[in-house]
């Protein structure tokens, strides 16, 4: 294996452990409240906005279908709801309930001290250092799967 590959390699392997530690913090922040790590993601995403299924879909790098999964379950549960969507007539926006935008609240103060607790241990510049880093990583991959695209 090349050492390139073994970048490659690496990089995944980490954001794959990454992840599944950062799935684990969520669920753990978010079970006080009622929500799973799922659930706290998909309503995050409509915080600022409502968004389509699809949009979520893309903001967050998940599948449609899981998404639309967990939006119906937090329908269900009075935590999100579907409006209308002037820009598309049968794809419904997702956004927040009272009841769901309390529930992400009640994940503030607890959030707010595991991300003490991380930047305390990384040191803040090295903090947004590693937020860059990442945030690079996505763009170049994002990248390259635009070109894939192109060229067909």
């Amino acid at each position: 294996m090349s050492g390139r590959q073994e970048l490659l390699s690496g990089m995944a392997l980490t954001v794959f452990k990454l992840n599944g530690r950062f799935l684990d913090v969520a669920d753990a922040l978010a079970t006080p409240v009622g929500l799973t790590a799922a659930h706290w993601q998909v309503l995050g995403a409509v915080l600022e906005a409502p968004l389509s299924v699809a949009g979520i879909a893309r903001e967050m790098g998940i599948t449609r279908q899981s998404v639309q999964r967990i939006a119906d379950l937090l329908a269900a549960k009075g935590m999100a709801e579907y409006r209308p969507n002037p820009a598309h007539r049968r794809a419904k926006l997702v956004a927040p309930t009272p009841q769901g935008l309390d529930a992400v609240r009640r994940i503030d103060p607890a959030h707010a001290a595991y991300a003490d607790r991380l930047c305390d241990a990384l040191g803040d510049d090295r903090a947004g250092e590693v937020l860059a880093a990442l945030r690079d990583l996505s763009a170049a991959l994002d990248a390259i799967e635009a070109e894939d695209a192109r060229d067909g």
